[in-house]
């Protein structure tokens, strides 16, 4: 029971602290996301200190985690993922690419605005838990369609 509560406590703490990172740099604001992906017409460079800026403490990260065989509190870390380049990780991340540029926003930086988005953010958030509902059938489509 007192791992359960560490757990839930651990996750807490970490979805609050990533969730003011995204507030306070300003990933939460889709004009800027979309003005940082615009580097044809009014790019705004400033989220690359906010993108630049998680390189290092996540190098760090994969160092220390690439020593460890169980994770902080006790469970088991996940496998490693598959290094080739298939249509699913291509085709999700142009997707995720669209979706990203057209809204502004991605599913952490909405959670994070989930409170001060208005209808906006809720029609997002909505579509993007009915893409994740959809995904699995999708994926198989996919899958055969790449098999033929």
């Amino acid at each position: 029971m007192a791992v359960d509560i560490r757990r839930m406590a651990f996750a807490a703490l970490s979805g609050g602290l990533f969730g003011a990172g995204l507030v306070v740099s300003g990933m939460t604001d889709t004009a800027r996301v979309q003005g940082w992906l615009d580097v044809f017409g009014d790019w705004d460079p400033t989220l690359a200190f906010v993108l630049g800026g998680a390189i290092l403490p996540m190098a760090i990260a994969w160092q220390i985690a690439a020593r460890m065989r169980r994770a902080v509190l006790g469970n088991d870390l996940p496998a490693p993922p598959e290094p080739r380049l298939g249509h699913n990780l291509v085709i999700g991340s142009v997707l995720f690419g669209i979706g990203w540029g057209l809204a502004g926003l991605c599913p952490g930086p909405a959670l994070a605005a989930a409170t001060f988005n208005g209808w906006g953010g809720a029609i997002f958030l909505l579509a993007m838990m009915a893409g994740m509902v959809a995904a699995p059938a999708v994926r198989v489509r996919i899958d055969r369609l790449a098999a033929a």
